[in-house]
């Protein structure tokens, strides 16, 4: 096993289910990997490790703030001239794929990444008082504070029940827009506070915990990612490639989940039919039948991870 030495010498960044992704991802010198969401680079230091200088890697990340752990992953895994391309990884995916490019593994670290929470002026924490923005792509037009501030109630109370599965969302969409115009997390915050009864505040984590999800769920187009990224990656996979995918949701891995078995079962036909007549045949193997989640330890140590859950399916 890479010394964790590597690993901390690389970021201070804990990347989530790091041995199993390496073992399932299983990756081999002179194989070519596409990370679409490095941000960190994290898992992008434990899987160059396992090119030992032969190969490609190419990553993808939205955020202007990947730019500077990527030059440092650059410096140390030059001789795989490592691509750093911007842009959401599911539009960027569906330009490689169009263009021919073909890939050995592809691993997917859904949801915020460690590098976004802890900057607070990015508005993703509830913790610390800061513009409402959420953006994972500072450049994209809509803020968490154009959609909390515009949009009806109703709609929110829709984000907040879709997205985030509050059962006060009704409550809290009604507090919202009694107290708009909102500019920051603490307003936020306060509005959501105001709409929990009393006992109901102090279970389950902070109160403002799933409004904060969903409107960063909703501003991102999160799930829409996913969804047009799944396609254009099992394109992308040589015969015997791996797919990996860490959700932190349970939306995002019921789609996950939906596509690979999906991708299993291959015939289409009513399960009347004598005999299969559509033809189709099964595109992927999964590794695992149920998510792999981390052990107790990680999540003592890294409580991030609590939530993680693994999937890996193999393009037959």
């Amino acid at each position: 096993m890479l010394p964790s030495v590597l690993q901390r010498r690389t970021t201070d960044h804990v990347p989530v289910l790091a041995d199993e992704v390496r073992r399932l991802l299983a990756v081999h010198p002179g194989e070519t990997v596409v990370d679409c969401t490095f941000g960190a680079g994290g898992h992008a230091a434990l899987l160059a490790a396992d090119l030992d200088g032969r190969g490609r890697y190419v990553a993808i990340d939205r955020d202007p703030a990947a730019d500077a752990y990527f030059e440092s992953f650059r410096r140390r895994f030059g001789s795989l001239q490592p691509r750093l391309l911007h842009g959401e990884f599911s539009v960027v995916l569906e330009q490689l794929a169009a263009n021919d490019f073909e890939a050995d593994a592809i691993l997917l670290d859904l949801g915020v990444s460690s590098m976004q929470l802890d900057r607070p002026e990015r508005g993703f924490s509830y913790a610390t008082d800061a513009p409402l923005d959420m953006r994972m792509d500072p450049t994209a037009e809509v803020t968490a504070a154009d959609v909390v501030n515009h949009a009806t109630e109703r709609e929110l109370a829709d984000i907040f029940k879709r997205y985030g599965e509050e059962r006060y969302a009704r409550q809290i969409a009604r507090a919202i827009g009694r107290r708009r115009p909102l500019a920051t997390t603490f307003e936020l915050v306060d509005a959501i506070r105001s709409a929990i009864p009393a006992p109901a505040r102090f279970g389950d984590g902070h109160p403002a915990k799933r409004v904060f999800q969903a409107l960063r769920i909703a501003v991102n187009d999160e799930l829409g990612a996913l969804e047009r990224t799944l396609p254009a990656a099992l394109e992308m996979l040589r015969p015997g490639g791996r797919l990996a995918v860490i959700s932190f949701h349970s939306l995002e891995d019921r789609i996950v989940k939906t596509f690979m078995r999906d991708g299993e079962r291959g015939c289409t036909c009513p399960p009347d039919f004598p005999v299969c007549v559509c033809g189709n045949e099964p595109l992927v193997r999964a590794l695992s039948r149920r998510p792999i989640r981390p052990t107790d330890d990680e999540v003592a140590q890294n409580p991030r991870a609590a939530s993680a859950r693994l999937r890996v399916a193999v393009k037959v």
